[in-house]
């Protein structure tokens, strides 16, 4: 009995590990001089993840707008080019951070967060 708890314990850490090693390597956090080189690049698509009355204050030009906050939010994402590269910003990071990993979820591979979001881009 003792061994197989051993055993349990030991699966549960290695599942555990690989989980987030998957999930770490979702995308990639980069800052406003990586983030506007990207910009420069063929097939991107730059994803602003804020609110409608966030995105009134101001934004980045040629973005794609899509609240995170929006109940369909997972849904309009699944429905975007898997072959493109997504540049996503929000206020500050976080909300892009989590909208790119249920976008990797999804099936998207080229995914950047731009750190510090649109208060780092100011």
């Amino acid at each position: 009995m003792k061994w197989f708890f051993i055993i349990l314990i030991v699966g549960f850490i290695l599942f555990t590990v690989k989980s987030f090693a998957q999930n770490s390597g979702a995308f990639e956090n980069i800052d406003v001089a990586q983030f506007k080189e990207k910009m420069t690049e063929s097939n991107i698509v730059i994803l602003d993840v804020r609110t409608p009355k966030e995105t009134a204050q101001g934004k980045i030009e040629g973005t794609l707008e899509i609240n995170f906050f929006d109940p369909k939010f997972a849904s309009k994402v699944k429905n975007l080019d898997k072959s493109k590269t997504y540049l996503v910003y929000c206020r500050s990071g976080n909300r892009s951070a989590k909208a790119c990993n249920i976008m990797a979820k999804n099936g998207f591979e080229n995914l950047y967060n731009l750190k510090g979001g649109y208060n780092a881009w100011n």
